[in-house]
């Protein structure tokens, strides 16, 4: 019998979602979304945000943004020179601060916190106590600040996010497939994100559901 040819997929734009209204609340970042949630109420104008990579801290500082309009820098291109122009936006998301190179440049930023009540949101993978800093006044400014940490994501956390995931691409997926798939992925925000991607363009490929067998397949192509 002739294996039927495989169907052309038309990869269509998939909108991440990034209100804070689809961000799913657990144990592990319920601190983080608080901190977030009593902006424009932060003691001082600068916060931290600190948790591993796919965890969600990404997301969580988009909804920052969206409130704030705050303009986004990446830590390693803050230097001495541009700290004014990038302090004009009035609110700032200095992204990755384990990556600075011009330490001095965030010690002037963070004082223009109070001179021009700046609001600055910094993240980080790597607790300020436990960052690489040789200027000891950053390094106390950075510790004095509020900080709110996610912890890597919970079973709990994962299997929502993955229903959410699906159903956000509308498609049904049975429980245990669900099951099969959390205890066989990376434990990241970004690996559910990448296996719910292709789980959807295998089912379309085949015009099947997702089922046990196309979950395997997505596993297997990302290297699961």
């Amino acid at each position: 019998m002739a294996s039927m040819p495989e169907q052309l997929v038309f990869e269509m734009p998939h909108r991440a979602a990034m209100g804070l209204e689809d961000f799913l609340v657990s144990d592990s970042n319920a601190a983080a979304v608080a901190l977030i949630d009593r902006w424009p109420d932060w003691p001082i104008g600068a916060a931290i945000l600190v948790g591993p990579r796919g965890s969600g801290k990404t997301h969580l500082a988009n909804v920052w943004q969206l409130r704030s309009e705050a303009a986004l820098h990446p830590a390693a291109s803050l230097t001495r020179e541009n700290v004014p122009a990038v302090a004009s936006a009035g609110a700032v998301i200095i992204e990755n601060i384990e990556t600075l190179t011009d330490e001095a440049a965030l010690f002037h930023l963070l004082n223009l916190v109070r001179e021009q009540r700046l609001q600055v949101l910094l993240t980080t993978d790597t607790a300020p106590g436990d960052l690489k800093i040789a200027l000891p006044d950053l390094l106390s400014r950075l510790k004095a600040l509020p900080l709110a940490s996610i912890e890597a994501p919970d079973d709990a956390l994962l299997r929502a996010v993955l229903v959410k995931l699906f159903a956000d691409r509308q498609l049904s997926v049975e429980p245990h497939i669900v099951d099969y798939v959390l205890v066989r992925m990376e434990r990241s925000m970004s690996a559910a994100e990448r296996f719910v991607a292709e789980a959807d363009r295998q089912a379309l490929v085949l015009q099947r559901r997702v089922t046990r067998a196309i979950a395997a397949a997505a596993l297997d192509s990302l290297g699961y």
